[in-house]
């Protein structure tokens, strides 16, 4: 543990993790569930730091069955996903509570969303600074570099720290 920045709350069977127990990971995701052999075995939830949820029956380390759940409640769901598509694109708290009055824009599921620094991008587990090309999570802890692939989407698709004006412009 002390190599990896872990910590493990549970027992021992012949020097490996095994029974109920909980281990810490050092981006503070926590598992509570059951271990065999050293390995998640059995059924066992992993917390995020997000405030969302993992719920799975593991085998060898490795998932057979899971749900994941956000931190405002919504389950995912992979063969019926229409959360946020092109025929619905609601977030899922305006689902829960319903449109805002026209005129009152909701720019992400959290309202007020996140402050995004400037020159930066809100990439949904942190913001992304394009000139350094670091993610850092919302309490501005490294998290990765981003690759040219990871670049390019956050730079097409995410949230920026600034305004633009789109679309027309009248002359002057």
């Amino acid at each position: 543990m002390e190599y990896t920045g872990s910590q493990y709350i549970g027992e021992y069977v012949d020097g490996r993790m095994e029974g109920d127990a909980e281990y810490i990971l050092p981006t503070e995701t926590k598992y509570v569930g059951e271990m065999k052999d050293g390995m998640f075995h059995g059924q066992g939830t992993l917390y995020f730091p997000s405030g969302s949820r993992y719920d799975a029956i593991w085998e060898k380390g490795l998932v057979v069955k899971g749900t994941y759940t956000f931190s405002d409640g919504l389950q995912y769901e992979a063969e019926h996903w229409h959360y946020c598509d092109s025929c619905d694109r609601r977030f899922y708290t305006e689902i829960c509570h319903g449109l805002k009055p026209a005129g009152i824009s909701q720019l992400t599921n959290m309202d007020p969303p996140r402050k995004i620094p400037e020159g930066c991008y809100d990439c949904g587990d942190g913001f992304y600074n394009p000139a350094t090309r670091i993610i850092k999570d919302y309490r501005n802890r490294f998290l990765r570099n981003a690759d040219d692939d990871e670049h390019e989407w956050i730079i097409r698709t995410c949230r920026k720290g600034w305004d633009e004006i789109v679309g027309h412009r009248p002359k002057l």
